[in-house]
């Protein structure tokens, strides 16, 4: 065995390297991810102690700005968006294995997907992320981005509120407590036809999936008239806050027409 292979090895060059391979089209939550991961030899033998293999998502939390060490008056009490990373699921390699120079190794692997995986639509990501535990040498790391799509409840929701002539404007994973994950989706939706075209400014929704329902916060911005009529004064802010439970097995449909019903007997 040549020594300039080892020690090339060691930096990286000519080492061992790895590929994982999503083998659906992509991802539902709550349903299962099975991946292929294949370990492909350098050019030269090498102990392999780990393999693994995360899916990630991305979050913003909002921190107080003065926890910088630069601190400054002007930053006092106001708040800065962190974006914070989480894992979503997670594999390892229950044993540890040598890869000889030119060899294959594949593994098979099935992940649980959690239920309130976010959609990755507008500015939130889902990756997947392997890693190899190289003995002796620079680990080398594949890193795939990943489509999740809605459940066929949430589908069937957005797909209302699209016939109705909101449109998703921004999606963003926003840090919150209360809940199994750290974070919550929120989509932002503008009317630009339709029924809610001129009543509202906006509409933000946060879905979360129960083991039994699927439950939606609603968040209605009132687009205000003048100098603000009476219901806007009630108001004070203009918002108005509302929430609906959706059972499990509901028909997408059904849970689209009971979304605009809640909506036009609440707002």
């Amino acid at each position: 065995m040549s020594f300039l292979k080892k020690t090339l090895a060691s930096f990286g060059i000519g080492s061992a390297r790895v590929d994982s391979v999503l083998q659906q089209e992509f991802l539902i939550p709550g349903e299962k991810a099975n991946i292929a991961i294949h370990v492909y030899g350098g050019a030269t033998p090498q102990d392999i102690d780990n393999i693994d293999l995360k899916i990630y998502c991305r979050y913003i939390e909002e921190v107080p700005a003065d926890n910088d060490k630069n601190k400054n008056d002007n930053y006092m009490g106001r708040m800065k968006r962190v974006p914070r990373d989480y894992v979503l699921a997670s594999w390892k390699l229950p044993y540890s294995f040598v890869i000889e120079s030119g060899q294959q190794r594949d593994f098979d692997v099935e992940l649980d997907i959690p239920a309130n995986t976010p959609v990755t639509i507008g500015d939130t990501k889902v990756w997947l992320e392997t890693g190899l535990d190289v003995s002796m040498a620079k680990d080398p790391t594949d890193k795939d981005i990943l489509t999740v799509r809605p459940t066929p409840t949430l589908d069937g929701v957005i797909s209302a509120l699209e016939e109705e002539g909101l449109r998703i404007r921004q999606v963003e994973c926003e840090a919150t407590k209360g809940f199994a994950l750290p974070f919550v989706q929120e989509f932002e939706l503008v009317p630009t036809t339709g029924q809610f075209h001129g009543r509202w400014r906006e509409l933000e929704i946060v879905a979360y999936q129960h083991d039994d329902a699927l439950e939606l916060w609603f968040e209605v911005d009132r687009q205000k008239k003048g100098l603000g009529g009476m219901l806007s004064n009630l108001l004070g802010t203009g918002k108005l806050k509302r929430n609906i439970v959706i059972p499990q097995g509901t028909e997408p449909d059904e849970a689209g027409k009971q979304v605009i019903a809640y909506l036009e007997s609440t707002t």
